[in-house]
């Protein structure tokens, strides 16, 4: 047997040594694409350590101690300890059940107390914009809810707590308590508009119109804005338990237009002083004049002939007509004292302001007069509101500016009365001090910008 087996493969490799002698070639070929294969693979991925399967394996088990106390976890065994928190806004057509549908409760109880509840018909249901936050269990069940408002500038603000009792009833009351004053940043890039900007970058509508107003000595704001110009700003934060109420000042800006940076910052020396804006290189940028008496509008007609609608004539127009809803506060641009305030011929209720130099400042077609004849008011007061009294087919306000009793155009007026003046030597060190944390802040603020833009 064992020589029959030696005869044969002695016979084979002649014949292999002949083949490979006769075809090199085609044999080469074929141990190439051998190799380049099956047996190409299993030495790429052969591994010259033992199978794991064949190595000894050893099962070790060891207690360790919890990490918490047996107290805590008798705490979360009940599934009953588990409360769940939501919030949301409040809307002026809201309904008890729409409220705490919003807020995932499932609670007809709560929904029944809600709409019998004094407390909560007069400072709740209906009242558009107030901070709602509620506590509920794992079974939806309501066990408290807080609305919170600031009513005013007072620094406070009012919180209504419905909670459950004992037994599963309810009761309410009203709280007040201060706000707490928080600093935000913000930044945006100009596509169409600066009102459109903060809105993309949910910067609030009061922050933009302080920002119009701290630049609109240097930019015009309905003509001169780019698409690509950019601003950065850090503002306060009026909060209540955490929530933002309302804005307050605007801190620092920096405002970038047609290939030219300006800034601004807000100093006071000391609480009793009273402060203004600054650039950040100490120069200030108080005006004599805001730019417009009305926040949020739109000149209908300005300074020039026009074609009365009213008197159906053309005669010239010796202000300007800015739209806006009834109701929109109206304020004084300048300091000054209320010479006239009542009702007037064509201007229905309006009010006059006198200021220093010879000039004056008419309100006309008010819906309400909020001043008195004699009273000194302050740059930005509330004088009354916006109506459509006397010779108006709409709601609008009709802004005079008298210069030594002659009419001028109120917007290039407003827009010349900048008086920049460097800040005093004694107040140095602790501008500066503040001018360089702000660049701090307008950096962060601004490096949010670019990161949104990269993304």
């Amino acid at each position: 047997m064992t020589n029959g087996l030696n005869n044969a493969a002695t016979a084979f490799l002649s014949s292999l040594k002949v083949s490979v002698q006769k075809h090199p070639q085609r044999i080469t070929a074929i141990l190439a694409a051998a190799l380049l294969t099956g047996g190409g693979g299993a030495f790429a991925v052969a591994s010259l350590g033992p199978d794991p399967a064949d190595l000894p394996m050893v099962t070790i088990t060891e207690s360790v101690p919890s990490l918490a106390v047996d107290t805590e976890l008798a705490d979360l065994s009940g599934i009953g300890a588990l409360a769940l928190y939501r919030s949301d806004i409040t809307r002026s057509n809201d309904t008890p059940e729409a409220i705490l549908q919003r807020l995932g409760i499932a609670d007809p109880v709560a929904s029944g107390f809600l709409r019998s509840d004094a407390l909560s018909q007069q400072n709740l249901l209906g009242r558009a914009g107030r901070v709602l936050s509620a506590e509920a269990g794992s079974d939806q069940a309501l066990i408290r809810l807080t609305a919170r408002w600031a009513p005013d500038d007072s620094g406070t603000f009012k919180r209504l707590v419905v909670q459950r009792q004992e037994g599963g009833t309810f009761a309410s009351r009203i709280e007040s308590a201060p706000l707490s004053v928080g600093t935000r940043l913000g930044s945006g890039a100009i596509t169409s508009s600066l009102f459109a900007a903060t809105d993309a970058a949910n910067i609030p509508d009061a922050v933009a119109v302080q920002l119009a107003e701290l630049f609109s000595g240097s930019i015009d704001f309905r003509r001169a804005l780019r698409k690509g110009d950019h601003f950065s700003v850090v503002y306060e934060s009026l909060e209540a338990d955490g929530e933002p109420m309302r804005t307050g000042r605007v801190l620092s800006a920096e405002f970038f237009n047609n290939g030219k940076t300006y800034s601004a910052v807000w100093f006071q020396d000391s609480p009793q002083a009273k402060g203004a804006y600054y650039t950040l290189d100490g120069h200030s940028m108080n005006r004599a004049y805001l730019t417009s008496p009305v926040a949020f509008t739109r000149v209908t007609s300005s300074f020039k002939m026009r074609f009365h609608p009213i008197l159906q004539t053309w005669r010239a127009h010796l202000g300007t007509d800015l739209a806006a809803p009834s109701g929109t506060p109206v304020r004084t641009i300048g300091d000054g004292t209320v010479s006239f305030a009542g009702v007037q011929n064509g201007y229905g209720n309006v009010v006059h302001i006198q200021h220093a130099n010879q000039h004056e400042t008419v309100y006309a077609h008010l819906s309400r007069i909020d001043v008195r004849q004699g009273q000194a008011v302050s740059q930005g007061q509330t004088i009354g509101a916006v109506g459509q009294t006397g010779w108006a087919t709409g709601p609008h306000l009709h802004f005079e500016f008298k210069d030594h009793g002659k009419q001028v155009d109120p917007m290039a007026t407003a827009l010349r009365s900048q008086e920049a003046a460097p800040i005093a030597q004694s107040q140095r060190p602790a501008f500066d001090r503040l001018a360089a944390q702000m660049r701090i802040e307008l950096s962060a603020a601004d490096q949010t910008l670019l990161t949104a833009r990269a993304d």
